[in-house]
């Protein structure tokens, strides 16, 4: 499943191509995704001018010229083709797990610009899907209601993470991986933020928590984590687990600076450490982690 980053790696694509277009024509060739296309989809969109396109968590948001809000979740194999209008093939938009190949089969919508641009949703195991929502009633639609900060923002710092923990069970991992609390992310980076932190997975969450709720050392050092292991990744192209690529067609990079994710049996990266990474299954996802310099 594509992590926050991977996610906005592909709305910055989607940014340089639809934003200020028109889509002169939309091609729905099936009923359904993971969930059946919004009642009159393909008119709904056709005419329209995409005014931007944004990120909440994991989610594409293309802000309308009519007040509506096409909302895309790319699932596990979702990726978008963007090319020339004649050109059989173009740069892919996301492949991150599975290698599937690009079928035709698997070009499920099909926007043409304005601009001349094709963009084509492919999606083998159609985990995807695509909903048009009002823009002013988004903040209270069912999928964002409940979404915590968003890492990237203004919005995560050690006040609101010790705010969020306090008096909190779970352990740290389960705390990070509930979208309530930090929005977007996922297994991959919250095992990197934690690392950074010198955090263990399987820490109580209350414990980014001191007097009376306030913030301390471990929130502090946790939230500065967070926002600079998703900054190094977007900035790197997010990670290739296999078959992801970036707009370009190349592979992201991230992989190759994973100090423990996927790691398990090799030396810890942290200077002096004598630890060794090791993995555990938390609420079914594998951690990985130094049980020597993460505490």
């Amino acid at each position: 499943m594509p992590e926050l980053p991977e996610v906005e790696t592909v709305r910055r694509a989607l940014e340089r191509a639809l934003a200020g277009q028109m889509l002169t024509h939309v091609d729905v060739r099936r009923a359904d995704l993971r969930f059946p296309f919004p009642d009159k989809f393909a008119s709904r969109l056709t005419g329209r001018t995409v005014v931007s396109v944004g990120r909440r968590a994991k989610y594409l948001r293309l802000d309308l010229d009519n007040g509506e809000v096409l909302i895309v979740h790319l699932g596990m194999t979702g990726r978008f083709i963007v090319a020339n209008g004649g050109a059989e093939r173009g740069a892919v938009v996301g492949d991150y797990v599975y290698d599937t190949g690009r079928l035709p089969q698997h070009d499920h919508v099909v926007f043409e610009t304005s601009g001349g641009l094709r963009v084509t949703y492919n999606d083998p195991r159609r985990f995807g899907y695509m909903l048009l929502e009002k823009a002013a009633d988004l903040d209270a639609h069912a999928l964002f209601r409940a979404l915590g900060v968003e890492p990237l923002g203004n919005g995560l710092d050690a006040v609101t993470l010790a705010q969020r923990a306090v008096g909190r069970r779970a352990d740290l991992k389960a705390f990070l991986m509930d979208q309530r609390n930090v929005a977007g992310l996922g297994n991959i980076y919250v095992c990197e933020a934690l690392f950074r932190a010198g955090l263990s997975p399987r820490r109580r969450a209350g414990t980014l928590a001191g007097h009376a709720g306030k913030a301390n050392a471990r929130s502090e050092r946790l939230a500065r984590a967070i926002r600079e292991v998703l900054t190094e990744a977007v900035e790197a192209g997010g990670s290739t687990l296999r078959d992801y690529r970036q707009p370009d067609g190349t592979s992201g990079a991230f992989q190759d600076r994973h100090d423990v994710y996927d790691r398990a049996g090799e030396p810890c990266r942290r200077a002096a450490c004598t630890g060794t990474v090791r993995r555990v299954v938390q609420a079914g996802r594998p951690s990985f982690f130094c049980a020597v310099c993460q505490k």
